[in-house]
């Protein structure tokens, strides 16, 4: 399945509510019957308006092959609907029954390295394995049939992160799917040798069951066919989504969803699976040892909206507190939690979502917080969550949901060039392409410079600026797509080890980095990759302004045709070579950035970047202080001030503004106290 660069989203409403969806996970069956009432009434007092349910109960609603039993279940949606609460009614198919592994031996997950995989935990079977398509379909149909007209349902929840943990398995059936899959990309086993290279190491193959899955070998696996793989396996996965989501069709008109991880699954090309759903959810969990760990959090959320397309998405999971399968879970501070659920919501989301409602006593998720802790009701947690559901109710009411988040500057972000740079054998175990994109992304996000996550081949034209910090792998429909841009007065600004390879992880006729070459006005000798630890000087100049920056990792041998260098190498492998370029193509420019360069060195950069396509950025305010503005159609604004810091912070705002919840706003200065967050009505 391709990106497809025309693809608009659809205006379906997001879960047929008129407020922020608020709510989490709910797993009534680890509970008796009394504590469910008693749960209702809790969630009232929180302000939740939206319950997950059913993620985990194939056990439960289908205890042996064919045999339901809903009269649980038809209790449940009584009850909430009863108390007002809608539903996300999920099919349960990332837990298959243990009766299913049972009689279905082979539809058991095998690792690359031949492991096979046992029950006993969560995660699909096989996705190609025609026993489990058929039980999945058979479980669909059931609930479907079931519950498409039930008042309590909103929207409908397609199994639970997929990809995670299965995205690929190397057992028959997914062979002989991977064989399918082959015919149908190159038609000829001329087209699939040609794309391969299999000319190389004596490959080639001279009939399709010749071909095996790229298991572990004796050494590296053929790239292009290990990148292929990770390409039929996302496919093979979306089809089982498909699958579910066309019979539920059959039934419903409620929205279809299911739960990504944008940041934290990196086997599923989410692009394509954008196209699939109704509605854009996600997952996401701090990392708990990264002490600003609110700048991925926000990356993340503005990579979901990027992939709706900037269309309102929904946050299906995050924690209240800490988790549960990290290796140190450390606990969120007061008004934490508040602070990344409002910077999502500040970033599109207009689902406010949790795991789970009532932390479980048992399994292996015991640990992990939920909107009502071990501790109960008596607890900060559950007064925090009560709060927030209060603040969003009232956010909701001054007319958020349905607002965009508007962004001048756009990060190129493909998964297929992320999973062929993570392959084996590169000039650079150093060259890591997330690092680059985080390092960036780091510096615009304390400029208060709100970005959008771009597809290579989707239209630019509405972006000021256009940065490319990973893009290795570059289609020619990208190459030409990027000259575009530029040609027609944008500013794009490529780092080191892109544009390296096409689609099929193959190096172009005439050099390195042909796909940029002609719009940076330079080509690339050859890869100067540096040792651990050594460093390059790199004096810079012109628009940089007279300094010198420090660099890693990486360095280029440039032979210039056209650009401007701004800066050059003082020493390491190419003494006095260009390190950091410009060049004017068409009414734009772009520039190139040779080396890893990071702290203030990146910041100078960056600002050059800012200053040449006319970006504006806020470096009066501390790095740690977030600026996000959500706007409606007729032009009213929101914007979030995020106060991330141990100090308060005052923020003189571009409008009159008034302070939603406080009709007594000053219209000068507005004070933002340490670790909250105030929004701001223009």
């Amino acid at each position: 399945m391709r990106f497809d660069p025309r693809f608009q989203p659809n205006d379906l409403g997001l879960v047929s509510l008129d407020t922020i969806a608020y709510g989490g996970d709910y797993n009534p069956e680890q509970w008796p019957r009394e504590i469910w009432e008693e749960d209702i009434t809790l969630m009232h007092q929180a302000g939740v308006n939206l319950v997950s349910v059913g993620i985990w109960s194939w056990a439960k609603l289908e205890p042996c092959e064919g045999e339901f039993d809903f009269e649980w279940l038809d209790q449940l949606l009584d009850l909430l609907h009863e108390g007002g609460i809608r539903v996300d009614l999920a099919t349960p198919t990332a837990a298959p029954p243990a009766w299913f592994y049972k009689k279905y031996p082979q539809a058991r997950v095998v690792h690359r390295d031949g492991t096979v995989m046992t029950n006993g935990s969560r995660g699909m079977a096989a996705p190609s394995s025609p026993d489990y398509l058929r039980a999945c379909a058979n479980i669909t149909r059931a609930l479907a049939e079931r519950y498409s007209n039930h008042p309590a349902l909103a929207m409908w929840h397609v199994h639970n992160e997929y990809g995670a943990p299965v995205s690929d398995s190397y057992d028959e059936a997914s062979r002989d799917a991977w064989r399918i899959w082959l015919r149908e990309r190159y038609d000829t086993l001329d087209g699939l040798n040609e794309a391969w290279g299999t000319s190389f190491w004596g490959q080639t193959y001279y009939e399709w069951d010749e071909i095996p899955t790229p298991a572990v070998s004796a050494t590296v696996t053929n790239p292009a066919m290990r990148l292929d793989y990770t390409r039929f396996s996302s496919d093979a996965v979306l089809r089982c989504f498909i699958q579910e989501r066309d019979i539920i069709k059959e039934y419903s008109t409620a929205p279809v969803t299911t739960n990504f991880m944008a940041l934290n699954c990196p086997s599923m090309d989410l692009w394509a699976w954008a196209q699939e759903v109704d509605v854009v959810s996600n997952d996401y969990y701090l990392e708990a040892a990264d002490p600003r760990n609110q700048i991925k959090l926000s990356l993340d959320a503005d990579l979901t909206r990027s992939i709706a397309r900037g269309k309102p998405w929904i946050l299906l999971e995050h924690s209240t507190s800490g988790v549960n399968w990290q290796d140190r879970n450390v606990a969120k501070k007061p008004l934490e939690m508040a602070r990344n659920s409002l910077a999502t919501l500040a970033r599109g989301a207009d689902g406010i979502m949790f795991f789970q409602w009532r932390a479980a006593r048992f399994g292996a998720e015991k640990f992990h917080s939920a909107m009502l802790p071990h501790a109960g009701t008596d607890s900060r947690i559950f007064r925090e969550v009560c709060d927030l559901g209060a603040r969003l109710a009232e956010l909701s009411e001054q007319g958020v949901t349905g607002t965009t988040v508007p962004a001048d500057v756009a990060i190129l972000w493909d998964w297929e060039s992320l999973w062929a740079q993570g392959l084996e054998w590169r000039p650079s175990i150093d060259a890591n392409a997330r690092e680059r994109i985080l390092e960036f992304y780091t510096q615009l996000w304390e400029d208060k410079v709100t970005i959008d996550f771009a597809h290579p081949e989707q239209d630019l034209s509405r972006y000021k600026l256009v940065l490319a910090p990973a893009s290795y792998l570059l289609t020619d429909a990208a190459s030409e797509n990027l000259k575009s841009y530029v040609a027609a007065g944008g500013v794009l600004a490529v780092s080191y080890f892109s544009g390296i390879v096409n689609e099929n992880d193959t190096v172009r006729h005439g050099g390195l980095s042909v796909a940029v070459d002609e719009v940076l006005g330079l080509r690339i000798e050859e890869f100067l990759p540096l040792r651990e630890h050594e460093t390059v000087s790199i004096s810079t100049t012109g628009a940089l302004g007279e300094g010198q920056y420090t660099g890693t990792v990486w360095a280029d041998d440039i032979v210039l045709n056209g650009a401007e260098p701004v800066a050059t190498y003082v020493d390491g492998p190419k003494p006095d070579g260009a390190a950091i370029t410009r060049n004017e193509f068409g009414q734009g420019s772009a520039w190139y950035i040779s080396s890893r360069v990071m702290g203030g060195d990146l910041r100078n950069f960056v600002g050059a970047l800012y200053e040449d396509a006319g970006v504006t950025a806020r470096r009066d305010l501390p790095a740690d202080f977030e600026v996000v503005e959500r706007v409606s159609e007729s032009g009213q604004r929101f914007t979030f001030l995020i106060n991330h810091t141990v100090e308060q912070v005052d923020y003189t705002p571009r409008r009159s503004p008034s302070l939603i919840g406080d009709e007594s706003a000053p219209s000068s200065s507005i004070t933002v106290p340490a670790a909250e967050v105030v929004v701001v009505q223009e």
